[in-house]
């Protein structure tokens, strides 16, 4: 047994000096809570992680509470509502990863009534001649604007995503059946506005524009914002300016659609502020193409969805928030339930002031 001594002690030296140590760390035990406006389960420097058991789903909003969101509701003190959903239609730009909408009517007042022989489910009595409306809907649920559950990205050899969930036990052909979009709350949270376009006199911030820390850091002094553990932070670069009526400008949409944050930013909104919930008026809330150097085309999504548990929030129209200079409200978001699906998609989350 003596012999062994060494060799344990070279186990333990190795496994704390790994650069993989507080990841390990993060998934064994939930942390104590370090502020009060977030709860058990974030540490300042370490953010959040897989923290809350091996069949946990929700990730950094299991900390949003009873007590989080009443407080995120006392800033709705006008009732002054913004709408920050974009309308999608069958033109609207989009990523390139992802299909494109279709809206079908598939049943119509003067169609079922032309062929009420073949449609049992019309009346025989109906002397005011009634007909309806219904449309078949074949759309990406990654379309529009959109919250990315913690099952849309995957890495490794075995496609897990957050938690340790594996394509191999929880993926197949109707859907994820971990992490769907069915898992998301309701979230009511407090909303931060960081308008770096704004910042920077930019009607829209240039192509391929990189958000560091140090642009989050002067958005915050130049708007008088302080950020919080729990926030929901919402980047605007000034892309959707350009969206329209329904987003069919594609090249102009793609060209500013690029800018967006560096994994040095998303670290510092976890790991030093606490960000609950981390989104951008852009189709992917990174700046694109990756900088050189990164393990993964999208590192930020990587870092937020999979190792934090951190929800992504992906196309808000945050221009009218912008015009009138409105940096702190009650965001209020929920997702449809359908399930399997990855994204909470085509959604008109809300900021009230």
């Amino acid at each position: 047994m003596p012999r062994l001594r060494p060799f344990v002690l070279c186990l333990v030296v190795a496994l704390f000096s790994s650069a993989s140590t507080w990841f390990w760390l993060s998934q064994q035990a939930v942390p104590p809570a370090i502020a009060a406006e977030s709860g058990p389960g974030w540490v300042k420097g370490m953010g959040y992680g897989w923290v809350w058991g091996p069949d946990d789903e929700l990730g950094a909003l299991n900390t949003s509470t009873h007590q989080t969101r009443a407080r995120a509701l006392q800033l709705a003190k006008t009732g002054q509502v913004y709408d920050l959903g974009v309308n999608y239609s069958r033109n609207s730009f989009k990523w390139p990863g992802h299909s494109p909408g279709e809206v079908i009517t598939f049943r119509s007042p003067e169609g079922v009534k032309r062929q009420r022989d073949l449609d049992f489910t019309l009346p025989d009595k109906n002397p005011s001649g009634q007909g309806w409306h219904s449309c078949a809907l074949f759309i990406n649920d990654n379309v529009g604007t959109q919250i990315d559950g913690l099952g849309h990205v995957t890495v490794g050899e075995d496609n897990h995503w957050y938690n340790g969930f594996k394509e191999s036990d929880w993926g197949g052909n109707f859907g994820i059946r971990k992490c769907s979009a069915t898992n998301i709350p309701p979230i009511i949270a407090r909303g931060v506005l960081l308008d770096i376009a704004g910042l920077k006199q930019m009607k829209a911030l240039p192509p391929h524009y990189a958000i560091t820390p140090a642009d989050v850091d002067a958005a915050c002094q130049r708007q008088g914002t302080e950020l919080r553990p729990g926030d929901v932070v919402l980047f605007r670069t000034g892309t959707l300016q350009f969206w329209g009526e329904d987003g069919a400008d594609v090249e102009t949409l793609k060209e500013y659609d690029t800018a967006g944050i560096t994994l040095e930013t998303a670290r510092y909104l976890i790991e030093q502020k606490g960000s609950l919930l981390v989104g951008s008026d852009t189709s992917g809330l990174e700046v694109a193409p990756a900088p050189a150097g990164s393990d993964t085309f999208i590192p930020v999504h990587k870092y937020l969805l999979i190792e934090q548990g951190v929800h992504i929030g992906e196309f808000h129209n945050l221009e009218g928030l912008a015009r009138d200079k409105v940096y702190e409200f009650c965001y209020v978001a929920t997702t449809a339930k359908i399930a399997g699906t990855v994204a909470g998609f085509a959604l008109r989350p809300l900021a009230i002031r």
